[in-house]
């Protein structure tokens, strides 16, 4: 990673990892030229010229850089008080004192830890998108694959939602772009084809009988035609631009998928890196457009992840690693509703981190099946760590810091249960890797 101490911080983030080509995915900015005003002031602050570089990649992904590189296919040291500038600019006090102290109780050198945690005391944060790249030229950007009007085969599974499904078909019927078919895999247990009827695209669905949203999702690109396919959620409201938004996105960065942002209905503040576009770090099955090549060059979903959670993680992490081009746009957004019933929260595990009964596993079995998998022990033990002591606070109070503090607090009092739950996720994790994989090729047409 640019600087050691971020793993800490983000240990099994996809862009830890280098790609399959070799490369990461932080342009090496000592062989780039200032393009546009792309690059950024170096910060004098810190010590070596290479924490200078890193510093600039680092801010330049942090604000929407998505080109051609060239980039970073190896890291080299940077001096100890340099990552604790890069730190404290870009995280919570708190979070530096995180890292210090895991840093002191696994027996790094606590003097040279103390003098470079010591001598960036007075470095405040920085918000980490300053300088966005605004793209100025998006929005006259008249996109070739828009005048060819490609065919979309949209992807829609459905559980127990009959009522938000008609609205969710309201919207593509109002959609400004006309070429695409609809698939509709029903698992409904009180089925009713008439809800079907009477739709002015066209729409096509089935029964069925296993309540399996991965195997959904298969079976429905499987028997797709579009050249592209769209995955969407059944509780989900868009705009009438929608599909033309992720288009014209795929067409400017000349990407592989479009990831749109999903925004709550309770009218949550957009997060900062909604509102522009940049290289996507997640893969939202509920609002994603996908070249269909994608899926014959990664395989199909993993139906290790049947009624647990991350699948589509997974899927991102392997289409990142495979070098495909994911862009976040915010242009393609949805209204998620999030409702309490049905769909994912019918069949299985909807919350990661939080298990259904006392003695659950914690963190559901799947996420450190994902973990295990794509990670070295140390990241995945780091990934617990900073994840499951503030998962004993109940999801609505995710985005609540005091809140997040006590559940830190209340986890050390039930030590013995969390341990408990932890060493049963992962026996049963390790029973999914030994199994391997559940992983589909999808033939060329």
């Amino acid at each position: 990673m640019l600087f050691p101490l971020l793993t800490y911080l983000q240990p099994t983030h996809y862009f830890q990892l280098f790609r399959k080509n070799g490369c990461s995915i932080f342009p090496d900015v000592s062989r780039m030229e200032a393009i546009e005003g792309l690059l950024m002031d170096r910060d004098s602050g810190y010590i070596s010229q290479l924490s200078r570089d890193y510093d600039l990649s680092w801010r330049l992904i942090q604000n929407g850089y998505v080109g051609e590189g060239p980039y970073y296919t190896c890291f080299e040291a940077v001096p100890l008080v340099d990552s604790y500038r890069f730190l404290r600019k870009n995280f919570h006090w708190a979070w530096v004192w995180y890292v210090f102290v895991l840093r002191l109780l696994s027996f790094h050198h606590p003097i040279k830890e103390v003098f470079a945690f010591w001598k960036q005391r007075k470095v405040k944060q920085q918000h980490s998108v300053q300088d966005r790249i605004a793209y100025d030229d998006y929005t006259t950007f008249q996109s070739p694959l828009l005048s060819h009007t490609p065919f979309i085969s949209i992807v829609i599974p459905t559980l127990n939602r009959y009522v938000y499904l008609q609205d969710v078909f309201k919207d593509l019927e109002q959609q400004a772009y006309k070429h695409f078919e609809v698939l509709v895999v029903d698992q409904t247990e009180a089925y009713d084809a008439a809800i079907y009827e009477g739709w002015s695209f066209e729409l096509i669905h089935w029964r069925q009988e296993e309540k399996a949203l991965w195997l959904a999702r298969n079976e429905a690109i499987k028997k797709a035609r579009g050249t592209y396919i769209l995955m969407y959620d059944d509780d989900s409201r868009v705009d009438s631009n929608w599909i033309e938004s992720h288009l014209k996105a795929l067409d400017y960065f000349n990407a592989d998928i479009s990831s749109g942002v999903s925004l709550s209905q309770e009218g949550a503040a957009i997060p900062i890196n909604y509102q522009f576009f940049r290289y996507s770090d997640q893969l939202d099955t509920g609002n994603v457009l996908l070249k269909k090549e994608v899926f014959q060059k990664v395989g199909l979903f993993d139906r290790q992840f049947e009624k647990q959670r991350m699948g589509d993680g997974e899927f991102g992490l392997r289409c990142y690693l495979a070098g495909l081009i994911n862009v976040s746009n915010p242009k393609a957004k949805r209204l998620h509703l999030k409702v309490g019933t049905g769909g994912l929260r019918a069949m299985g595990s909807w919350d990661a981190f939080r298990p259904k009964h006392f003695l659950g596993p914690r963190p559901i079995p799947s996420v450190l099946y994902f973990f295990r998998r794509y990670y070295a022990k140390q990241a995945v033990m780091l990934s617990l760590l900073k994840s499951v002591p503030i998962s004993i606070m109940p999801y609505r109070f995710k985005k609540n810091k005091p809140m997040m503090v006590l559940g830190g607090l209340i986890s050390l009092l039930l030590l013995p249960l969390i341990l408990f739950q932890v060493t049963r996720s992962w026996y049963m994790a390790s029973q999914k890797l030994k199994e391997g994989p559940k992983i589909e090729r999808l033939n060329d047409e």
